[in-house]
């Protein structure tokens, strides 16, 4: 018979080999390759930096309308941006679309967690009080808005963080 400290061992266990699985990256290339081919990223990076701009994404102001149900223009943006990934998915399952090295795409449901609602909160309230989401940050930075790179020191060590404390955290 198991005493309770046996239980509560065997139950963090269980609950971190359940929690790893959601934190592998499956669609991982197996593929190595040179270091320059990152500089396609550098130009995907710079030309969505480009569109964020010119788009008035980054916008404090646009991102202060949102919240304050004063404008459509950033829901029309992000539900245009949803939009376009429901498609894509679409796309990709319909026709088997592989990567651009000719690797397979693999969708893996994930499971609900109530912790995605507490995330989903403190992510909107930091955005609502930053004007500034994960996206744009390194856009508004590049614009000349200095004062984000505390932002981003702070999503980084909110990141680190969380890291840190997520095998004591209730999931």
């Amino acid at each position: 018979m198991q005493t309770a400290t046996q239980k509560t061992i065997q139950q963090q266990h269980t609950d971190f080999e359940v929690r790893s699985l959601d934190t592998i990256c499956v669609n991982e290339s197996q593929q190595q390759h040179p270091w320059w081919y990152n500089f396609k990223y550098l130009a995907v990076g710079l030309l969505f930096g480009v569109v964020f701009v010119k788009a008035e994404i980054i916008s404090w102001y646009r991102i202060q309308e949102m919240f304050r149900f004063q404008s459509f223009h950033m829901y029309g943006v992000i539900g245009s941006a949803v939009v376009v990934g429901i498609i894509s998915v679409w796309l990709i399952k319909r026709f088997n679309i592989r990567t651009i090295h000719g690797e397979k795409v693999e969708f893996h449901p994930k499971k609900f967690n109530k912790g995605q609602i507490y995330g989903g909160l403190l992510f909107g309230a930091g955005w609502a009080l930053t004007g500034a989401c994960p996206g744009p940050l390194f856009a508004q930075i590049g614009t000349g808005a200095l004062v984000v790179a505390v932002v981003l020191l702070s999503a980084i060590a909110g990141t680190w963080v969380y890291g840190y404390f997520r095998e004591r955290l209730p999931h």
